[in-house]
């Protein structure tokens, strides 16, 4: 059987915990050829974000374009992206090649409280990037960014959903791993709610838990899954990657990505 392909366009992580590092591995570890084109370098570890170097829109272009051209994706994830410019890149790009099962990431700010996203590009990702989405997955503090309201309550969340997709043409699933409703996460598509239930893991060490959960998610609708259950499959996948108790660096440490990980290379 033909493996399953999956493109992620994000930015690179140098110490390895999200980004298109986490990325790659969540793909890998979920049985699908990942591929990555890379908006930004930034300079970062668990602790916080040191500088940002975004790639220039047209050398994105030549990325994207460069897979699209010989490996097709068959889903596309989308995290960090700083500018307009590049947001506008990539719309026009997965527009031109139809590109199917997009999931986007809208990483405005990081584990760390560093902003990862300038305002003006906030407008371009709903206008020109969402409506090409799957689905799109916020955590809290996104959604109210996208949305324009506060998201306390259980309510709250689901009429920032219903807003941000009936807005954007696309599903929504809202994170509520923000305190919010303990780790339960809400989707919303075509019109309905559907609830997931989390068991909240005793770890701090979340960084890139976002991108570990998209990249999942398109992982397994490349792999012909449907939402619903390309969802409670990426869940239960970062379940176990908390679980593993990985605890490196000094701040907000990585999950152990690799968890599953039996084979004899491994060893």
């Amino acid at each position: 059987m033909k493996m399953k392909t999956a493109l992620t366009i994000a930015g690179s992580d140098c110490s390895g915990g999200a980004g298109i590092q986490a990325d790659l591995k969540t793909m890998t570890m979920n049985g699908v050829y990942a591929m990555s084109a890379i908006t930004a370098l930034t300079a970062q570890n668990t602790t916080g974000v040191r500088a940002i170097q975004e790639a220039a829109p047209e050398f994105l272009k030549d990325q994207i374009d460069a897979v699209f051209e010989d490996i097709r994706p068959d889903a596309v994830k989308i995290g960090m992206v700083s500018s307009a410019e590049l947001i506008e890149v990539i719309a026009d790009r997965l527009a031109y090649y139809k590109a199917e099962n997009v999931v986007v990431d809208p990483v405005m700010v990081a584990t760390s409280g560093s902003e990862l996203m300038k305002n003006n590009a906030r407008s371009v990702l709903t206008s020109a990037l969402l409506p090409l989405a799957t689905l799109v997955t916020p955590n809290i503090p996104e959604a109210e960014i996208l949305s324009g309201q506060s998201v306390h309550t259980k309510d709250d969340m689901e009429r920032a959903a219903k807003l941000i997709g009936d807005t954007c043409g696309c599903a929504v699933l809202l994170k509520g791993g923000h305190s919010v409703n303990d780790a339960n996460d809400l989707l919303y598509a075509d019109g309905c709610y559907e609830w997931f239930s989390g068991k909240r893991i005793k770890n701090p060490n979340t960084h890139g838990t976002g991108c570990t959960l998209s990249s999942a998610i398109a992982a397994n609708l490349a792999k012909g899954y449907g939402l619903a259950n390309s969802i409670q499959k990426a869940k239960d996948y970062i379940s176990g990657a908390l679980a593993a108790m990985l605890d490196l660096g000094h701040g907000s440490g990585p999950m152990n990505h690799a968890f599953d990980l039996a084979g004899r290379f491994a060893k």
